[in-house]
């Protein structure tokens, strides 16, 4: 696959543009930091939708219409209007410094998001499952920076990144779609310490995984049995997250950063914290929603 070229979608200049989905007519993003969750709908522009006095780690389309997210406070449910429902729904136990980092739905509707501690302590983590009944469970704990998650197409497995590890992984687990269970796990893919993260990923219609590189200025695609398929360079240091796009879904956005860059380094990349799109010549599917 040769690589293709990247052009600037939104110019958005998030500070942490993170887990971008297509929902039919435009791409949903959130700008982690600023409580922002955007909408951006070629040919219309970017708008925000909601905006949160707290950090919003993640957001996902709900059946009903509206969105499900992923916030410091807890996770909370919004209307197709962007109104948010009454309350949050805060795990026990949750730490007072945590904020969610990333999250996504399973393949039955349960909307999953993983925590992050504000000095990213080692273990602070978690990862919770959240039932459209609205119950809450621990999935995995002992995370440090909770990050990538998707399902492979038939739903039997799922993958998950814990960012913050000195030699960061890929990790598949067999997956009980029913019982909503990660069963036996495995290292598909690790990472040598002190080098490039991975941060989000993406499954495309052939189960392979389109991952973003933080500080590596790169996406790479895996195949299901961790196979290197492809590199594409991207003009950010720090991309985020992938999603694909556009009517036929053939298209790759893609979220990035400027967190913790100087003044001079912003200068020399412009484009950091902008949403990307190309086209990889490899489609995706559906954004999964939640069914609560």
């Amino acid at each position: 696959m040769s690589a293709p070229a990247w052009e600037t979608a939104v110019a958005a200049g998030a500070e942490l543009g993170e887990r971008p989905f297509w929902d039919g007519s435009g791409l949903s993003w959130v700008d982690i930091n600023a409580g922002r969750l955007h909408r951006y709908r070629p040919g219309l522009g970017d708008e925000v939708v909601l905006e949160l006095p707290v950090p919003l780690g993640a957001a996902a389309p709900r059946q009903r219409g509206g969105y499900v997210l992923a916030t410091a406070a807890g996770f909370r449910l919004a209307g197709p209007d962007g109104k948010l429902e009454e309350g949050a729904i805060r795990p026990a136990g949750l730490n007072p410094d945590s904020r969610f980092n990333d999250g996504a739905c399973d393949p039955a509707g349960r909307f999953w998001a993983g925590t992050v501690t504000s000095d990213v302590r080692p273990g602070a983590g978690a990862l919770y499952r959240l039932d459209p009944d609205g119950s809450v469970t621990i999935m995995l704990d002992k995370v440090t920076e909770s990050n990538g998650l998707g399902w492979s197409p038939d739903g039997g497995t799922m993958y998950f990144i814990d960012s913050g590890e000195p030699e960061p992984r890929i990790r598949a687990f067999s997956f009980n779609l029913a019982a909503g269970e990660p069963g036996q796990s495995w290292d598909l893919v690790r990472f040598p310490g002190g080098g490039a993260v991975p941060d989000g990923l993406v499954v495309d219609h052939g189960g392979c995984l389109w991952v973003a590189m933080w500080g590596g200025a790169e996406v790479r695609r895996y195949a299901p049995d961790g196979a290197l398929l492809a590199v594409l360079p991207v003009p950010v240091t720090q991309p985020t997250c992938p999603a694909f796009g556009g009517a036929g879904l053939d298209e790759l956005y893609l979220t990035s950063a400027w967190l913790g860059m100087t003044a001079s380094q912003r200068a020399a990349e412009p484009l950091a914290g902008h949403v990307l799109r190309t086209r990889p010549g490899v489609r995706g599917d559906p954004a999964l929603p939640f069914g609560g």
